[in-house]
């Protein structure tokens, strides 16, 4: 260890005797990890003392800067004043979609650099893949230009950004180290800040298809987060909302972006609308933009516009068809009653065995894969009504996907769901936490 200044070995041993790490010792393990010189068996054994020990916020933040230090930051030069978005991941969330070409409309550049789905959560990127043409990976100037001349880009995270969040996630994901909400704050924060937008609103997901299962560990995290945003200097805010039913209707890629565009074009089911509006309000509130309506944006058609051109400016056709699955199924309700419930966790493993999803981040997803919810909680079915279609282009993974539902819809007597707990819900906005 010679000419080093630390050691990993004592940086592990301060950590798993409860000590607090010094922000030397933190730039010195990270940078040495990127490259190589402290090997993956001693930042296993450092993710796991923290992962039992935990950092203190002035740890977690200094973690984060080294994490963004570990790379490039984007330099986003334009006009308008730059806010990001980020969603902890659920079923059927598509909100990215009519979010960023809402907000652009509203006079923002929203540089949304997203990724793609792994289990039963969804990505962005698979979505938007779906679109005939319509490309993910662009470099740098592009998205600048991108960002001037429309407002709005989805795309992949260039390489360079925080690479040392990319190798430690994956350590993490071996080593039962993924759920520490220090190490989830900054690997999100670190790629977030690393984008250089200057303003940012989490959408912090709490329920059985959310990473986080209670309203209590969602806040914990939407807490870190927004103190992570304000130690490095950008204004953050995290929306609370419920992840235990799908939100909206379409759980999977082309049949997502479809149910995308229906809100775009002034449709589409209440609950993403809605999400829709109170995420557009709070990131044009952190950009500094008053006296817009994002609601009459929306019923203006403006944002529509703006999708098509965003879609257009990455090589995809807006009006294209969309993929369609070979093989549909439908799901009858079993008897007549009240559909109590319809388990996000459940749907989007269904989705996932479908082909909508992956196992692995190199296996592919299918674009037509999916399933679409036709009745949600709180509404009177009748036995045989059509509850839910399920999409695919190969047949035989129906079975795997019809026992993943199983007891995902219970029907009872209820004659409502005004009584579901926190967090089962809609996808509307549960709590507002601001640094």
């Amino acid at each position: 260890m010679s000419g080093q200044p630390f050691a990993a070995v004592d940086v592990i041993r301060a950590k798993r005797d409860g000590g607090t790490l010094t922000g030397e010792q933190i730039d010195w393990i990270i940078g040495a990890y990127t490259r190589g010189a402290v090997a993956e068996e001693q930042m296993a054994a450092l993710a796991m003392a923290i992962f039992l020990r935990g950092m203190d916020s002035a740890e977690t933040a200094r973690w984060t800067g080294a994490m963004i230090d570990s790379g490039e930051r984007l330099s986003l030069r334009v006009e308008r004043p730059t806010v990001d978005k980020h969603s902890t991941g659920g079923v059927g969330d598509k909100i990215t979609l009519p979010l960023a070409p809402l907000v652009a409309a509203c006079g923002a550049a929203v540089p949304q650099l997203s990724g793609r789905g792994l289990g039963h959560t969804g990505g962005t990127l698979d979505k938007l893949e779906s679109i005939p043409g319509w490309r993910a990976e662009l470099p740098t100037e592009h998205i600048v230009r991108q960002l001037d001349t429309v407002g709005a880009v989805v795309c992949a995270a260039t390489p360079s950004l925080a690479p040392a969040d990319r190798k430690l996630y994956a350590l993490r994901d071996v080593t039962g180290t993924v759920e520490s909400v220090p190490l989830i704050a900054s690997s999100i924060m670190s790629k977030k800040i690393a984008e250089g937008a200057g303003a940012l609103v989490l959408d912090v997901k709490a329920g059985s298809g959310a990473f986080m299962k209670t309203v209590r560990q969602a806040e914990e995290l939407a807490a870190a987060l927004v103190e992570i945003g304000a130690a490095h200097g950008v204004a953050t805010s995290a929306l609370l909302t419920g992840m235990s039913t799908p939100l909206g209707a379409a759980v999977g890629n082309a049949v997502e972006v479809a149910e995308a565009v229906d809100v775009l074009r002034g449709g589409g089911p209440s609950d993403v609308v809605e999400l829709t509006l109170a995420l557009a309000t709070e990131m044009l509130a952190l950009a500094g933009i008053s006296g817009v309506d994002p609601a009459r944006v929306l019923a203006s058609g403006e944002a529509y516009e703006t999708w098509c051109r965003m879609i257009s400016a990455q090589g995809g056709d807006p009006e294209a068809p969309l993929p369609e699955a070979a093989h549909v199924t439908v799901v009858p309700a079993p008897e007549t009653g009240t559909l109590t419930a319809l388990d996000a966790y459940a749907v989007g493993v269904a989705a996932w065995r479908l082909g909508a999803g992956r196992a692995r981040k190199e296996d592919p997803v299918q674009a037509a894969a999916g399933i679409r919810c036709l009745a949600k909680p709180g509404e009177r079915v009748s036995e045989g009504q059509p509850l839910l279609e399920l999409h695919t282009d190969t047949a035989e993974a129906v079975p795997s996907a019809l026992a993943a539902l199983e007891g995902a819809y219970p029907i009872g007597d209820d004659t409502g769901n005004d009584d579901a707990p926190a967090g089962s819900g809609k996808g509307v906005v549960l709590k507002t936490i601001r640094s």
